[in-house]
């Protein structure tokens, strides 16, 4: 068996290189530490939304939170501050929805401050169409576990086809 020449590996492979922080030792215990808080207060949030409850999911935002959704068309942009995410992304959203909107996790995967989230929603909305989106969340964490940003990745011609955007606020 070959040595493997760790000096020959991309960056993004440190974390498996030895000397580097690890579980044992007090910088990988601080990292495996915030891994799991992050990654498990998305769980939290994704049990509940699967449920229907979008609470903690809000309540989970710092007051500074930014919600980007990227694509093309009138919901690629973004919102900022927890306040603008609810009156001008959500509380438009969710009264579209004739039934409770669920989302539930496919897979949820934590490195450094970011826990990526791939999911679907499940919801009919009030003209008869179903929306029942796939969804891509890169969520960023600031290191008192609050969510400071939001990336969406989304099938944003579907969203287009049987939704009404959010006006911006001028």
């Amino acid at each position: 068996m070959t040595a493997l020449d760790y000096a020959a590996l991309p960056k993004w492979v440190e974390c498996s290189r030895p000397g580097s922080p690890v579980v044992g030792d007090s910088r990988g215990d601080e990292l495996e530490t915030k891994l799991n808080r992050n990654k498990a207060t998305m769980k939290a949030i994704f049990a509940e939304l699967a449920e229907g409850n979008g609470r903690p999911f809000v309540d989970a935002m710092s007051d500074d939170f930014v919600w980007t959704i990227k694509g093309q068309g009138p919901w690629a942009r973004s919102w900022q501050g927890k306040t603008a995410v609810r009156a001008e992304l959500l509380r438009p959203l969710l009264t579209q929805f004739a039934t409770t909107y669920r989302n539930i996790a496919r897979r949820i995967i934590a490195e450094d401050n970011f826990v990526v989230v791939e999911c679907k929603g499940n919801v009919e909305t009030k003209s008869g169409h179903r929306y029942d989106n796939d969804y891509c969340y890169v969520c960023e964490f600031n290191e008192d576990g609050k969510l400071i940003a939001l990336t969406e990745y989304m099938d944003t011609a579907l969203a287009e086809r049987v939704l009404v955007a959010p006006t911006p606020e001028e």
